[in-house]
């Protein structure tokens, strides 16, 4: 914040508000606001609006709410016991909001002072609308923009109260309040902690406004005051008494655009946000003022975008400032009026349309903008792409192979809410008390109903929900079916994952488990005995029951995957004797066909988390063989992934839950193959 103080366009700018703090002297300010925080003062009480109109005073003087009227009640306060001007007691307020709101805007793009201090501090918006004709709008603006700071740092109950108290400083902020609800209800991450923040909107709201609404006379001050009905001139008159109001009718559109989207980050919220605020004010005979509240939403977007939309922007701004000072009247201090018009000529006065023709270029530039925020912030963000179709990792293996361990890991990292999880084992045709089972075993293809997994997965894909019944290992019994809705990760495992071409069809991304044979077997035995309540008997006799359609069936997968996990023993004398006080020391074997960044990856593990790493390149480079030994944790785990994959860590959980040891491992080398994945699609 220093820098940005010191800094020479920052101290200019300063100079420039100050200079018109004490040369323009408001009409707004003057007639209206100042009498009315004046009065309200005098004699202080929780509805200043019911003395204002008892006491004859103009109903359009303060349509604002109890926080707008208690944001400006230190330096009124503090005006008046010195004996200064309310009005300097009124645009210092400003001021300070103003200067608040760069700071908040320097919080949310960090590192781009330049361009907050060209772009918002020399802003022509700002600089009219707030100091020469004094109007009030950047108030709302900065607690709708803390609001969103806050939504961005998860603290969903500030971002409730400063939601609330936006919309009790100016109700038009209403407005913003569906893109928060579809926000955190639509962003599956973050879908538990929407009751949170509309508890803390709600109540918030409430104890601002209760006041208000419990007046009569602030409510008449609302309706009365004329920017409400400009949100219905322009129109299309269907018959003499029914018309189509084309702004609520744009908005309407933008929330069912904002619903469409299945998840919402924080890129895409805002940026349907500040399209929606863009929208209406173009499409309304707007106040000055409310181009203010657009204006931090296309500075985030000159932030993202670059040189076009910077030029843009300061067209758009250069020309509501001209067309706005081309027709409204300026007060100075001196109390002379001054019309600008009236110092130009023109040849044919009556055909003087100069301020409209800017405005018709303001209009058209801003239309301009927004299209091109949809198409550049909207239409090009990796969660609005994701949101068409959902990414689907199979995962094939033999029985005892980790697959349950491994998708609950790799679900971990997402979060329950965005990953959807479909198992092989519940495709089983029968029931394991069914006869059936002494002449087939369950990695017979013949024995699941492939057809039904590889439907499922297809309407899945097609983002719609399935009926599915889920496999009780214990029981062994079906239970009965049930509904799974689509997700933006689909985790479909089992024994037969990849054995059906739709099946790898369907699948971003093709992991094979292949697990070491000998460890295989004793944490199949592990598990079945212990878990499952197998006998040891019953457990070594399916081994050998099981092996030929192992061979024939489930191994030949392995082919077919974009990467192959395998678990090792570091020597094979280790399951002999393994105890608990000898636990195995196990290596990962890792071999991928995708061609991915093996020097980075090789660079990370060695150097973050203190890995051996040995790499084998096949002599076509088709296929890349990694053995990596040695104890990690989850924290040096996640530290690889930040720099490996910072892509990808938007679609993780608000805490992903990273594991140590190879386990953490096998979850950052899928990472690293979703990110390619990932990144592959949206080339395509």
């Amino acid at each position: 914040m220093k820098k940005m103080i010191l800094n020479p366009v920052f101290i200019i700018g300063l100079l420039i508000r100050l200079c018109l703090i004490f040369l323009v002297a408001p009409l707004a300010v003057t007639n209206l606001y100042a009498p009315f925080l004046d009065f309200s003062t005098d004699v202080l009480s929780l509805d200043p609006w019911y003395n204002w109109i008892q006491n004859k005073g103009d109903d359009s003087a303060f349509p604002y709410g109890i926080v707008m009227w208690g944001i400006f009640l230190p330096f009124i306060f503090f005006a008046k016991a010195i004996g200064a001007p309310l009005l300097y007691a009124y645009s210092l307020t400003l001021l300070i909001a103003d200067f608040s709101l760069l700071l908040i805007l320097n919080k949310l793009i960090p590192n781009r002072q330049n361009l907050l201090l060209f772009t918002y501090w020399f802003s022509p918006i700002i600089i009219l609308a707030s100091y020469i004709l004094g109007l009030n709008d950047v108030i709302p603006a900065l607690l709708i923009i803390l609001a969103i700071l806050f939504l961005k740092q998860n603290n969903f109950k500030l971002a409730g109260v400063f939601l609330a108290a936006a919309v009790s400083a100016k109700l038009s902020m209403i407005i913003t309040l569906p893109f928060f609800i579809i926000y955190l209800f639509n962003n599956r991450t973050l879908r538990n902690f929407f009751s949170i923040f509309l508890i803390s909107f709600s109540l918030s709201l409430f104890v601002f406004e209760a006041p208000y609404l419990l007046s009569g006379a602030g409510i008449q001050m609302i309706l009365n005051n004329p920017e409400m009905g400009k949100v219905y001139q322009l129109s299309i008159n269907l018959t003499q008494s029914i018309s189509v109001y084309l702004v609520p009718f744009v908005y309407l559109i933008m929330l069912y655009f904002a619903w469409r989207i299945k998840r919402l980050n924080f890129d895409l919220f805002q940026a349907i946000t500040g399209m929606a605020f863009l929208l209406i004010v173009l499409l309304t005979p707007a106040s000055p003022g409310w181009f203010v509240w657009c204006l931090p939403f296309l500075i985030l977007y000159e932030a993202m975008s670059g040189r076009i939309a910077i030029i843009l922007v300061s067209i758009f701004s250069a020309t509501y400032f001209l067309s706005t000072l081309l027709a409204t009247p300026i007060q100075l201090a001196t109390g002379q009026e001054l019309f600008i018009n009236d110092y130009l000529s023109f040849p044919y006065h009556s055909g003087n349309h100069l301020a409209s023709l800017l405005h018709t270029g303001m209009v058209a530039i801003g239309l301009i903008l927004a299209i091109r925020i949809w198409r550049e912030a909207v239409k090009k963000n990796d969660f609005f792409r994701l949101s068409r179709k959902p990414f689907i990792i199979g995962i094939a293996g033999d029985s005892g192979a980790g697959k349950d361990t491994f998708s609950d890991a790799i679900s971990a990292l997402f979060g329950e809410n965005s990953v959807t999880k479909i198992s092989g084992d519940d495709y089983h045709l029968w029931d394991r008390q069914k006869p059936m089972w002494q002449v087939m075993t369950h990695l017979n293809p013949m024995a699941n109903d492939l057809e039904g997994f590889s439907n499922d997965l297809v309407l899945l894909n097609d983002g719609k929900s399935i009926l599915s019944r889920h496999y009780n290992h214990t029981t062994g019994k079906m239970s009965k079916p049930h509904k799974v809705k689509s997700n933006d990760f689909i985790i479909a495992s089992g024994l037969h994952a990849l054995y059906l071409p739709v099946l790898r069809e369907c699948c971003n991304l093709k992991i094979y488990l292949n697990i070491d044979e000998e460890l295989r077997r004793y944490f199949k035995l592990q598990r079945d005995v212990h878990q499952r309540g197998h006998t040891v008997e019953r457990v070594l006799n399916s081994f050998e029951k099981r092996e030929p359609d192992s061979e024939r069936f489930i191994r030949p997968q392995a082919k077919y995957a974009d990467l192959i996990i395998s678990l090792q023993p570091i020597h094979p004398q280790m399951l002999k004797n393994a105890d608990d006080k000898s636990p195995i020391r196990l290596k990962l074997s890792i071999t991928t066909k995708n061609g991915f960044n093996k020097l980075a990856l090789h660079r990370v593990l060695v150097g973050v988390c203190g890995l051996h790493v040995d790499i084998i390149v096949s002599e076509n480079g088709a296929e890349i063989q990694l053995t990596i030994e040695g104890e990690t944790t989850s924290s040096d785990i996640e530290m690889a992934a930040q720099i490996l994959c910072p892509r990808v860590l938007a679609f993780l959980d608000i805490e992903p839950k990273w594991q140590d040891g190879l386990l953490g491992l096998m979850q950052l080398i899928t990472l690293t193959h979703i990110n390619q994945a990932l990144t592959k699609r949206f080339i395509e």
